[in-house]
């Protein structure tokens, strides 16, 4: 402090644009500043006594340029370095002073001297009495927190600002003390604080309680933001707000917004309201503007775009949206495309997905209906097929857009995720029993060539691991009816079915082709096993391996003793 009094006034600096949103540098006028320089006249904050550190900066002549100090070592009012090493210049050997700020732990001769004891400390010059403004105004935040002892020595937290060039007085003092002994001291206009703020100018002290002189002090305690209410008294004092705001980011306008709502600062509240609704927003920014909206209330008529935002008005049900969005992943001709989008939408499916839907659950006649148009296109493509084909084995004709081959696999990539959808809610029965009976489409993979008859069996397969694993309970009707039809069909293309899996888990189909085939009446599973014991004799590697459920077939058909029913 006496340093900076030697030193001079300091001239006055250009404020950039740091605080209203970058730019060229302007001088722009200031009815409001902070200083470091008198301290308030609270019993928390008085000036802490000169040290002899301060003394010796201030005795130089006139002239003397002061050297600077070393970044390595700081030296501030009340450090124990520069007071004690202040007072010690003849207690140290000058050959141990080898740098300003080092001192070398050896002796140029070898020889290390005893420590010196220290000299008692200077005694303590008396605190000069501060003086007292006319009026101070205590006024406690949501909840008063009186200062404690160590609060008298946290750092002080401002912001300097230089007077106002058109020479407003700065008449007011305002004191700020946050909850974690941070305080803030602000000088400022009280015309501008006042007019602004409601809260403030029931506060301010009134014109006879200053008439006999000094100046108005309002002390605000137990602040909980503390950098959002200084931000919200900057705010009041700038001619461009949102320039501001844009500069500060919407987490502290949310801040600021909920300060201004508690000091009644109107204007603050709708500048604030106009710029959070015209950026965007993380989740966390909007969590906190939720929660702002659930404890204040503000104006509807500047916080309806706001609101709109946050609580929109939906016209139809989640999973009612979601039914339409897989009608249009369904119905895309994009491959790369429908696997982003069928990727999207497991994820607001899945069970332990972030998203919260509807306790209804998916409307399972749409989807129904959504598979019913799949399977329709996957019998008119082999139809097409079929006429487009003179003999088996022939290449298929290419007939629209895109090439029939692909257009099957991708009604087949269609059906096949239907199916999971529907097994992850619990619905596939029916799946199963509408496969089972699509007596057209066994008909015509007979007729049908390798590279797109395959297909249908890659569905088989789906349902077959479905079956094996216990994720469907089906009748045994239904059971029978689908081994009769596509048992015969998947033998023919398993070898097609290894070397185009397109993801198809091979050693899943062997073992869970095996287990749903056991779950049959012992007839049926003799009559199935009989037919694919000739196939894997022939094919070989080609043919799926069935081996251990056949051995369990043969234990429970001839080893083990038959249960006869009693008369």
């Amino acid at each position: 402090m006496a340093a900076d009094a030697a030193r001079g006034p300091r001239a006055p600096r250009r404020r950039g644009g740091g605080a209203s949103g970058g730019g060229a540098a302007r001088v722009r006028p200031r009815a409001w500043c902070c200083s470091f320089a008198g301290a308030p006249d609270s019993p928390d904050l008085r000036p802490l006594p000169p040290s002899s550190a301060a003394a010796a900066v201030a005795s130089p002549a006139a002239g003397r340029k002061l050297p600077p100090k070393s970044p390595s070592a700081p030296s501030f009012h009340g450090s124990p370095t520069s007071s004690r090493l202040a007072g010690l210049g003849g207690l140290i050997d000058p050959r141990r002073i080898l740098s300003p700020g080092r001192v070398s732990p050896i002796d140029p001769d070898g020889v290390v001297p005893p420590p010196l004891p220290l000299p008692p400390p200077p005694p303590t010059a008396a605190a000069p009495a501060p003086t007292e403004d006319a009026a101070v105004v205590v006024v406690p935040a949501e909840r008063p927190a009186l200062a404690s002892a160590s609060a008298s020595v946290a750092p002080l937290v401002a912001v300097r600002e230089e007077a106002a060039a058109s020479g407003a007085a700065l008449d007011l003092r305002l004191l700020l003390r946050g909850r974690d002994g941070r305080c803030v001291h602000m000088e400022l206009d009280s015309r501008v604080l006042c007019g602004c703020s409601a809260f403030f100018a029931a506060m301010a002290p009134s014109e006879d309680a200053v008439a006999g002189g000094g100046g108005k002090r309002i002390e605000v305690d137990g602040v909980e933001n503390l950098d959002a209410f200084r931000a919200a008294v900057e705010l009041m004092y700038e001619p461009d707000p949102m320039r501001w705001l844009a500069a500060a980011g919407v987490s502290l306008a949310i801040d600021v917004l909920e300060v201004c709502s508690s000091i009644m600062f109107d204007r603050g509240i709708k500048s604030c309201l106009t710029y959070i609704e015209a950026v965007p927003w993380s989740e966390n920014e909007e969590d906190k503007l939720k929660n702002l909206f659930a404890r204040f209330t503000f104006d509807e008529a500047i916080s309806q775009d706001i609101l709109a935002r946050l609580r929109p008005h939906s016209w139809k049900s989640s999973d009612d949206l979601t039914v339409q969005l897989i009608q249009s992943v369904t119905s895309s001709t994009n491959s790369g495309a429908r696997k982003d989008m069928q990727s999207l939408v497991n994820g607001l499916l899945s069970k332990s997905s972030v998203y919260q839907k509807d306790t209804s659950g998916l409307n399972k006649e749409s989807l129904y209906q959504i598979c019913y148009s799949c399977l329709d296109s996957l019998v008119d493509l082999f139809e097409e097929a079929a006429e487009s084909t003179d003999h088996t084995g022939q290449a298929v004709v290419v007939r629209g857009s895109k090439p029939l081959i692909e257009r099957v696999s991708s009604q087949t990539e269609n059906l096949n995720w239907l199916l999971d959808i529907l097994l992850n809610n619990d619905m596939a029965e029916e799946f199963v029993e509408l496969w089972a009976k699509q007596d057209r489409l066994i008909r015509m993979h007979e007729q049908a060539s390798p590279m797109i008859r395959y297909e249908l069996s890659r569905i088989s397969a789906c349902v077959f691991i479905a079956l094996g694993k216990g994720k469907v309970q089906c009748r045994g009707d239904v059971r029978s009816l689908l081994f009769h039809g596509w048992f015969s069909t998947m033998l023919l293309d398993f070898g097609w079915l290894q070397r185009c899996s397109k993801g198809l888990d091979i050693r899943s189909l062997e073992e869970n082709l095996g287990r749903g085939l056991l779950t049959l009446p012992l007839r049926q599973q003799q009559s199935l096993f009989e037919e694919w014991f000739q196939f894997y004799a022939t094919k070989g590697a080609e043919c799926p391996n069935l081996i251990r459920s056949f051995q369990v077939w043969w234990r429970r058909s001839f080893i083990r003793s038959s249960v006869e029913p009693r008369s």
